[in-house]
């Protein structure tokens, strides 16, 4: 792991961080529910022009998908924070889950096989 990367845990105390210091304090919980959903209607809006049929807007790129992946992200751990619930922890989970239930699912799927997208 490079010196700027972060891993879960230290990405949850770096937000923590900056809300205590710079942010006040953390929205409420629906309060952030609400600007996760806005964020990722940004995100998807630019998904929908980057690889849908639709064109940008004026000031709109695809290099902002990057900024609206941190957005989510950033408004997700703040989420997390405030459950008191570890990333890590959920993620091991849903992995677990996935592969307990998925093991065999997707090699067996005939679509995922197929080279042609149709």
């Amino acid at each position: 792991m490079g010196k700027n990367e972060l891993t879960l845990n230290q990405m949850q105390k770096t937000v923590d961080d900056w809300i205590q210091s710079i942010g006040v304090r953390y929205f409420s919980e629906l309060t952030n529910l609400a600007v996760l959903v806005e964020e990722v209607g940004e995100f998807s809006r630019l998904m929908a022009r980057t690889y849908g049929d639709q064109s940008f807007k004026k000031g709109e790129s695809k290099e902002h998908i990057p900024s609206e992946i941190g957005d989510i992200l950033f408004v997700l751990t703040c989420l997390a924070n405030q459950m008191g619930l570890s990333l890590q922890d959920c993620i091991e989970k849903t992995l677990e889950k996935n592969t307990l239930r998925d093991g065999n699912r997707h090699k067996e799927n005939e679509k995922l096989q197929s080279k042609d997208k149709t």
